[in-house]
């Protein structure tokens, strides 16, 4: 796909000093951000775990450790990650009792996040976890026509749309992004079979996508 027609998603990151006093400072910086970005609604899940993901290597590389906080919205999930110098030591979840501090971290990230995950890396390692996030901008609020002609395409790959307040839910999110990303490798198939340029064709639609956007009176 040409890269002039590629939309950029968010991306933020930070560095810091892993210590006590920097844990509120980054909640607040990554809140500011959220706002930002209208994802008002998973903010407090979001400031819980990058504070537990932070306080995890203080308790765990060390205080004073430097490290880096980025987070960055990809498709439906926000994706936090905090990387740090220790690869010889990975987090990993306990079974913990009430009034045991071990783990209660991890435990706690796993509760609110929809998935985490460590990866070891050259340097260090990544700790990371993502939320399902839905974005609050002009652009979300599609015409209802777009949306009804998306949603019965969907149907067919046994995807069943709702509405009202259930169209949020986490999971229908996730299993209609798998079912896109299906109806959109279908079509590309398609396309090559009859002698069509899929890149082309993801270009053109690409454009289409922009332009709509940029029609504010359709898409508020």
């Amino acid at each position: 796909m040409n890269p002039n027609h590629y939309v950029p998603q968010p991306e933020w990151s930070s560095d810091f000093i892993a210590t006590p006093e920097a844990v509120p400072e980054l909640r607040r910086l990554v809140r500011a951000r959220l706002e930002a970005w209208g994802l008002a609604e998973i903010e407090d899940a979001a400031e819980l775990c990058v504070g537990e993901l932070v306080t995890n290597v203080i308790h765990h590389v060390g205080s004073g450790t430097p490290a880096v906080l980025s987070i960055s919205l990809k498709a439906a999930h926000l994706r936090i990650e905090v990387r740090d110098p220790l690869s010889m030591r990975l987090p990993v979840l306990l079974s913990s009792g009430t009034f045991s501090e071990t783990g209660r971290g991890l435990g706690l990230v796993s509760a609110t996040a929809d998935r985490w995950g460590v990866i070891p890396t050259s340097t260090g390692k990544i700790t990371w976890c993502e939320i399902a996030a839905l974005v609050d901008t002009p652009g979300s609020s599609a015409c209802v026509s777009e949306l009804l002609k998306a949603e019965a395409l969907l149907t067919l790959y046994d995807w069943a749309p709702t509405h009202g307040a259930a169209s949020h839910d986490r999971l229908r999110i996730a299993t209609g992004e798998e079912a896109a990303i299906a109806l959109i490798v279908d079509l590309l198939y398609w396309l090559r079979a009859r002698g069509c340029d899929p890149e082309e064709v993801l270009d053109r639609a690409q454009m289409n996508f922009e332009g709509r956007l940029g029609g504010a009176d359709r898409w508020n």
